[in-house]
């Protein structure tokens, strides 16, 4: 026994802390991802059963997720800077719960809108920005691996989605919410005490490397020119940020309008029906997994900025084959590939601007690109809703959609690694 337990106290001080926040992550993205984000069609098709809303209302209510997220990000990059990421999380959880909860006593439109602003608040603290900023202080070397097994996480959600469909058909979708949130506390509370600011407050190097290694790997950075902190300031002043910005917004218009309107969509057709439906996001996770899993790999390789543009052409293509034909055999593949581009490019986001940016403040300078990136997942969603109120389909607004969101791999094939700004320049010449 003693020596048994010897072995696990070794192992657990082999393992780096930093995949220990990996994990909780994972299971966290898994929460947010099931729970509501996946879910968000579900509860549409309700919705507009029980109280005969329209599409467009409702679509503006869910665009509340990413119109506060976008509000928020210069203030949670602060705090994210100044205190860390564990209050953050905290103080998410517990909104994101609450919200859940005030979701299953709706009666009016505007309930829904209140509900969904505190999940939308509790969303922003306890997930992408809080969790990506967090972990890019991990990892260097393996920072694109690292945030993409987190995203494969969010990807998981989507076993548990058919069961979020399944209780909300079996027990009805007011106490499937309240469940839910009374779930997040106990899953999310105690994921949120991992969290930790920087390997250093642990006497630990990033990726888990010797204090010798870790020097050598610095200096080799230094020599390079790459192991520079952009303040906020430099950062908005060079291009790539207002082009990975835009990037990522213009891939959120894609992203956020599937999970809303892509079972509206399907069952209003003969061959599919909510129970049916529900079974295609599993298919997207696989999908998002093989991305994510290929991403973070090459992520680490190759260009982030390339990979991203082609993850681009992708997403574009899939809700552009929504568009045209809602058979089985064209859904698959549609889903596949948006999949697979979903979960390539995602993780590299942070990735890309903590190797651009630097790390002092990165919290900052991802908060303030978030209200560039959140104008995409609120924009897709909302116009597609109201293209459908106009026009009783959606094959305009998918295929409008598609379009824009081909157009804008640019953004990322122009993109580069921003050349080091005056203060740096003029610190070496010294």
């Amino acid at each position: 026994m003693a020596a048994s337990a010897r072995s696990v106290l070794a192992l657990r001080h082999r393992v780096f802390y930093g995949w220990r926040m990996v994990v909780a992550a994972f299971f966290n993205q898994i929460m947010h991802s099931s729970l509501l984000f996946l879910s968000q069609g579900f509860y549409v098709v309700q919705f507009e059963s029980t109280f005969g809303w329209s599409r467009g209302a409702v679509s503006w209510a869910f665009g509340l997720l990413r119109i506060e997220t976008g509000l928020l990000g210069p203030i949670q990059g602060w705090l994210i800077d100044r205190f860390g990421p564990r209050p953050l999380m905290r103080a998410g959880t517990l909104l994101f719960g609450v919200g859940l909860i005030l979701l299953g006593q709706i009666q009016e439109l505007w309930h829904l809108f209140a509900a969904l602003t505190v999940i939308a608040v509790g969303t922003s603290l306890a997930s992408f920005l809080t969790i990506n900023t967090a972990l890019a202080h991990w990892f260097i070397r393996k920072r694109a691996r690292a945030m993409s097994v987190t995203s494969i996480g969010f990807a998981g959600g989507a076993v548990v989605a058919p069961l979020i469909a399944w209780a909300i058909t079996t027990f009805g979708w007011r106490e499937t919410a309240v469940f839910s949130g009374i779930l997040s506390f106990c899953i999310g509370l105690p994921l949120a005490q991992l969290f930790r600011r920087s390997p250093q407050e642990l006497g630990l190097n990033p990726d888990g490397d010797s204090d010798e290694v870790a020097a050598r790997h610095a200096a080799a950075r230094r020599a390079a020119g790459t192991d520079y902190d952009f303040t906020l300031r430099e950062a908005i002043r060079d291009r790539s940020f207002w082009l990975v910005s835009s990037g990522h917004g213009l891939a959120l218009l894609v992203v956020g309008t599937i999970p809303v309107h892509l079972v509206p969509h399907l069952v209003e057709s003969d061959e599919w029906n909510l129970a049916r439906a529900a079974l295609l996001f599993p298919g997207l996770m696989v999908a998002q997994v093989i991305g994510q899993v290929s991403g973070g790999i090459m992520g680490d390789r190759y260009p982030k900025r390339l990979l991203a543009g082609l993850a681009m052409l992708g997403h574009g293509t899939g809700i552009c084959l929504l568009a045209l034909s809602t058979s089985p055999s064209v859904v698959v593949v549609a889903i596949l590939l948006h999949g697979v581009s979903w979960g390539m490019r995602g993780p590299l986001m942070m990735a890309l601007r903590a190797d651009y940016f630097g790390l002092r403040q990165l919290g900052k300078i991802a908060g303030w690109s978030n209200t560039i990136t959140a104008g995409g997942s609120i924009i897709g969603p909302v116009y597609a809703g109201i293209m459908y109120d106009a026009q009783g389909d959606y094959v305009f607004a998918f295929l409008s959609l598609g379009m824009v969101t081909i157009a804008g791999s640019l953004t990322f094939f122009l993109a580069r690694r921003p050349p080091l700004p005056a203060r740096a320049r003029a610190a070496q010449a010294g």
